[in-house]
């Protein structure tokens, strides 16, 4: 079995897959000081849960976007997933069967051309991918299967709190779907302002990279308020929380064949 592991600035997502198919998820809260006997704690009780060992785990993926995590994660396949043997991580520049346009390609975050091989794969066509993190991204594919690049912009959660810490008369609002556009209060305006005007920021820059892509894409939508953002978005197409994992899925078996 697989173990896929997903490095957030926010999150790590840990997912097996047996073959295809994916057996069990997990999310932890990203903290760089974690060692990796910690790392191993946390998942010897998700995997006896789910009735499965370390033992059971014969390969490790990972994609991160936190240096300092690295060698922890390292540590932890070495120690204790003995028969997985050392942990392939994604890196763009040693990436097989899809062409990076994107100069450096180091530059290009493991996350987003785990998102780019896992939507083509499926889909086979033009996409534009967005994946709500800690910042939210939007990234292109072309017909034939070309990382064209993308947009990064500030994650949602990052500019709901830099708002409520500079204003003093706001404060903070569960992030439900509005009612409406026209707040009636401060709790409606902020929910508003927030959702729809993240929705329309995602549906400006797809407008975009499709006149730029002279294409009719694929818009698929990743990350927690994926869902959220799509129910006011009219260029969102698809929401696929797992895109990611299944990227480092097909990743780890092209760099292992």
């Amino acid at each position: 079995m697989l173990l896929a592991v997903d490095v957030g600035n926010t999150n790590i997502t840990f997912a097996v897959f047996n073959d295809k198919d994916l057996v069990a998820s997990w999310r932890i809260s990203t903290h760089g000081t974690t060692t990796g006997d910690e790392y191993a704690s946390f998942l010897r009780g998700f995997l006896a849960d789910k009735g499965l060992a370390f033992a059971d785990i014969t390969g490790v993926v990972v994609s991160n976007v936190v240096p300092s995590i690295g060698d922890g994660l390292t540590w932890m396949c070495r120690n204790h997933f003995k028969n997985a043997g050392e942990p392939v991580f994604l890196r763009p520049e040693s990436v097989k069967g899809m062409k990076i346009d994107y100069h450096p390609v180091t530059d290009v975050g493991a996350d987003r051309i785990a998102n780019a091989i896992s939507a083509y794969e499926e889909y086979k066509t033009s996409l534009i991918i967005v994946d709500f993190g800690t910042a939210t991204t939007l990234d292109a594919v072309s017909e034939d299967g070309v990382y064209l690049g993308g947009a990064i912009s500030p994650g949602i959660r990052i500019s709901v709190d830099s708002l409520l810490r500079k204003a003093a008369k706001l404060s903070g609002v569960a992030l439900t779907p509005p009612e409406r556009a026209i707040g009636k209060s401060t709790a409606e305006s902020l929910r508003s302002g927030i959702v729809c005007g993240y929705a329309g920021q995602v549906d400006a820059l797809v407008r975009r990279f499709k006149k730029e892509m002279g294409t009719e894409p694929k818009v698929i939508a990743t990350g927690g308020m994926a869902p959220l953002i799509a129910r006011y978005s009219e260029t969102i197409e698809i929401c696929d929380d797992l895109i990611t994992l299944k990227g480092l899925r097909i990743v780890y078996e092209r760099l292992t064949k």
